[in-house]
C-alpha cells in the first residue's frame, strides 16, 4: 500500500494521497494471475434498489469483510438501500492442502475457487459453514465471493478459514491479490478526485451539502484567526500568506493574492492578524540550557516524533514530513511550548496529535525543536493604514471562508451546485494560471487536476453519504498511522486493531480519554487525536466486518468466573500471573516479556480476538513470547477443569476477566 497504481501520477503531495490507493480500486479480475497483482481482493458494489439497476462503484479491500449498517450505503458513491457485493481474485497456498471454508453473515453468499462452487450461505446474523474441505493449488487460485445485503437489518460478512494446522481465523492478508485494469485505474483516479477536494477544503469556498447532512471532513476547519497575533509572529505569517508552500511542500492552503501586489497583501494582511491578540503576553522565555535541549532530543525520539517530522538540526528534508527549519519564525516567543501541550486549542481538526505533556517536557521539547531552527527577524510594528488595509483583505480574499473571526466574509464564489463539468477547467484549476487571475493557486498537478475533473463528472452525492470503513482508511492514511505501527517495538500492526479492539474502547483510547497505559513499560506514548477519535474507532472495526458497537453479552458467569480465577492462578493454573499484572497486583516473573494488565483485557479485546490469540497467538504475532497451552484437537494440559475442555476454559477465563477492576486478584501460591 505504499505506492500508486496508476504510472505517471507523480508529485510529492500526490504520492501522499495515493499512499493507499491501491486499496481504492478495482478490476474485474480475470483468473490468470498477473505478474504485479496488487494486494487485496477487487470489490464491485451494485445497488439492488436503485432505479439504475447498472449503478455500480469498484474499490478494493484487504479482506472479505464488510458492516453496512441497516439504510447507510456500503460505499460513497452508492445510495444506500439493498446492494450486492463481488469480491474477486486470486487466493495464494504455499503448499497444496486442504482448507475448509466457515463465514458469519447476514445475508447471502457464494464462494468459488478455481471457478468451482465451495460453499453457499444465507444467515441472519450467525455462522454459517463449513464447507466441504477444498484442495487448494500451490500458488494462486482464482477466487470470488458475491454478497448479497439482507433485506432487513445490518449487512456484514466475515469470512474465515482453516485447515488441519490451524482452526478457524481470517484469511492472511498477504495471501489475498488481485489484478489491475483500467477500470481499476478510472476507479482510483475518481476516489482520488474526490479526496482532493475533500482535503483541500474545496466545499469551504463551493458550497456543497448542508453541514448536518454533509460527511464529517467537509466540517474541518483550520486555525482560529481569534487571537492569532499572540500566537505567530507577523513576518512567517506574511511569507506563508504570500506562499504556503513555499515553507512546506505539503501545504494545502492556496497562494490567494495576485501578483504584483502579492507581497505587500501578503504583509498587510499578517500585519491585521498580529493585532488581533488575546490573552496575557507571556513571560519573557529563557535561553534553555544544554540539559534542556538534550532532555528536549530524547523526548523527541521516545515519542517517534520522527514518523511525521523532519530531526532539527540535520540535512534530512523529506518533503512528505513536517520540518522545523521556520519554528522559530512561525511562533511567538514563549508559545511554542503552549502549542505542543494543547496543539488542537485553536485548531480541532489539526493532524498533530496531543501527547499530554507536562509543562517541562514541553519546554523541553520546544528547546530542542528550537535549537536547530532559523533565526526569526524581528517584526516591524505596522502602520494603522496598513492593518486596516490588511483587515480589508482579509475579508474580500476568501481567508474567511475556511479561518473563523467574528468579521463579516465578503468574498464570494459559486456554489458546488453551479460547478457544471465544463467549469472544471477553469479558476482553481486552469492548465496555466494567470498571475492577475482572481482563484486560489493550490498548484495542483495535472494527475490532481485530472482526477478534480472525473469527479466532476459525478453527481457529488459521495459528498454527503458517510462511509465509515472509508473514512477510517482515509485518515489514518493521512495521520500517518502506520509509520508508528508495526515499525517501532511494541507498536501492534495497524491492518489488525479493527478485528482486535472494542471500538468503545478504542475511541477513548485514540481520543486521549483513558487514564492509563496499556503497556507502561514502553517510554513512547499513544497521542491523543480527540475530533478523529470517533471515526476511525468505528471505521477501522468497519473494515473487519465489525459492527460500530460491542453487542451486550449476557451476565458474567461468576461460577465460571471462579474458575477462570484458578486458571490463570499460579496455583493449579497456567500461571499467566507470571507475565501479567491483575489489577494492582503486578506480574510475579516476567522474564523477557510484560504482558498487559488482565483487568483491562475485557474492556480492550473484542472476544472473538481473544479466544483466538489464547488458543495460538502464535498465529497472530510470531514474536509474541505467550506460550500455547492447548493442543491443536482443543484439549487443555489442565485436566481438573472442564475435563480438559480448552474452549470451556478459555471461556471461563473470559468470565474472570469481564470483572475488570472488580477483579479478586488470584491465589500466588
Amino acid at each position: 500500500m505504499s505506492k500508486p497504481i496508476c504510472p505517471g501520477w507523480q508529485g510529492a503531495r500526490t504520492t501522499a494521497l495515493l499512499g493507499c490507493f491501491a486499496f481504492a480500486c478495482s478490476s474485474s479480475c480475470t483468473t490468470v494471475a498477473a505478474d504485479k497483482a496488487e494486494p487485496g481482493l477487487a470489490v464491485r458494489f451494485t445497488a439492488l434498489d436503485s432505479d439504475k439497476a447498472t449503478a455500480t462503484d469498484l474499490t478494493v479491500l484487504p479482506n472479505v469483510w464488510l458492516y453496512v449498517p441497516a439504510g447507510k450505503p456500503p460505499s460513497p458513491f452508492l445510495s444506500s438501500g439493498k446492494f450486492s457485493a463481488q469480491w474477486a481474485g486470486f487466493l495464494s497456498s504455499e503448499l497444496r492442502d486442504n482448507y475448509t471454508f466457515q463465514v458469519e453473515l447476514n445475508g447471502d453468499l457464494k464462494l468459488e475457487i478455481n471457478d468451482a462452487n465451495v460453499l453457499e450461505a444465507s444467515a441472519k446474523g450467525t455462522n454459517a459453514g463449513p464447507s466441504k474441505p477444498v484442495r487448494l493449488n500451490k500458488g494462486t487460485n482464482a477466487f470470488k465471493v458475491t454478497f448479497i445485503s439482507p433485506a432487513e437489518g445490518d449487512a456484514f460478512i466475515r469470512l474465515s478459514w482453516s485447515s488441519k494446522e490451524f482452526p478457524p481465523e481470517p484469511i492472511t492478508l498477504s495471501a489475498l491479490t488481485h489484478n489491475v485494469t483500467p477500470e481499476c485505474r478510472k476507479a482510483s483516479q475518481l476516489r482520488l478526485g474526490r479526496e482532493v477536494f475533500i482535503e483541500f477544503r474545496c466545499a469551504k469556498c463551493h458550497a456543497g451539502p448542508a453541514p448536518d447532512t454533509a460527511i464529517p471532513e467537509l466540517a474541518m476547519d483550520a486555525p482560529t484567526f481569534e487571537g492569532i497575533g499572540s500566537r505567530r509572529r507577523c513576518d512567517w505569517m506574511a511569507r506563508w500568506i504570500a506562499d504556503p508552500q513555499a515553507l512546506r511542500p505539503t501545504a494545502h492552503m492556496p497562494a490567494l493574492l495576485r501578483r504584483p501586489k502579492a507581497k505587500e497583501d501578503a504583509e498587510a494582511i499578517a500585519a491585521f492578524l498580529a493585532s488581533l491578540k488575546q490573552g496575557p503576553a507571556p513571560e519573557d522565555a529563557k535561553e534553555p540550557d544544554a540539559g534542556q535541549t538534550e532532555s528536549g532530543r530524547k523526548l523527541f525520539e521516545t515519542l517517534h516524533c520522527i514518523a511525521c517530522h523532519n530531526t532539527p538540526g540535520t540535512t534530512e528534508n523529506d518533503p512528505q514530513k513536517v520540518s522545523f527549519n521556520h519554528v522559530r519564525e512561525k511562533f511567538a516567543p514563549g508559545r511554542l511550548a503552549a502549542f505542543l501541550q494543547k496543539p488542537d486549542e485553536h485548531y480541532a481538526w489539526i493532524r498533530m496529535p496531543n501527547f499530554k505533556l507536562t509543562a517541562d517536557e514541553a519546554a523541553q521539547l520546544a528547546a530542542f525543536l528550537q535549537s536547530g531552527a532559523d533565526k526569526p527577524k524581528d517584526d516591524s510594528a505596522p502602520t494603522d493604514r496598513t492593518i486596516e488595509r490588511g483587515r480589508k483583505l482579509a475579508q474580500t480574499s476568501g481567508c474567511l471562508n475556511c479561518h473563523s473571526l467574528k468579521l463579516e466574509n465578503q468574498f464570494k464564489t459559486k456554489s458546488l451546485a453551479d460547478l457544471t463539468p465544463d467549469k472544471w477547467k477553469q479558476g482553481c484549476l486552469a492548465e496555466n494560471a494567470d498571475g492577475q487571475a482572481k482563484a486560489p493557486q493550490f498548484n495542483f498537478t495535472s494527475s490532481e487536476r485530472e482526477a478534480l475533473r472525473a469527479f466532476a463528472t459525478t453527481d457529488r452525492a459521495s459528498l454527503a453519504r458517510h462511509v465509515p470503513a472509508e473514512f477510517a482508511e482515509r485518515q489514518a492514511r493521512s495521520l500517518r498511522c502506520s509509520e508508528c505501527h508495526g515499525k517501532f517495538e511494541g507498536f501492534p500492526s495497524f491492518d489488525a486493531l479493527g478485528g482486535k479492539l472494542k471500538p468503545e474502547w478504542m475511541k477513548a483510547f485514540i481520543g486521549g480519554e483513558l487514564t492509563y497505559k496499556p503497556r507502561p513499560w514502553i517510554e513512547a506514548r499513544m497521542p491523543a487525536f480527540a475530533k478523529y477519535a470517533e471515526g476511525l474507532a468505528i471505521g477501522l472495526t468497519a473494515e473487519h466486518g465489525v459492527p460500530p458497537r460491542t453487542p451486550a453479552e449476557p451476565s458474567i458467569d461468576m461460577e465460571a468466573a471462579k474458575i477462570g480465577r484458578k486458571l490463570v492462578s499460579a496455583n493449579g493454573g497456567f500461571f499467566c500471573v507470571s507475565c501479567h499484572a491483575v489489577g494492582s497486583m503486578g506480574a510475579m516473573q516476567v522474564f523477557e516479556s510484560n504482558g498487559i494488565n488482565l483487568a483491562y483485557t475485557g474492556a480492550r479485546l473484542q472476544k472473538e480476538h481473544y479466544r483466538r490469540w489464547v488458543r495460538n497467538p502464535l498465529r497472530i504475532d510470531p514474536a509474541s513470547k505467550m506460550p500455547v497451552y492447548f493442543d491443536t484437537d482443543g484439549r487443555s494440559p489442565l485436566t481438573d477443569y472442564f475435563n480438559g475442555d480448552a474452549e470451556q476454559q478459555i471461556e471461563a477465563i473470559w468470565q474472570y476477566i469481564r470483572l475488570g477492576d472488580k477483579m479478586p486478584p488470584p491465589e500466588t501460591q
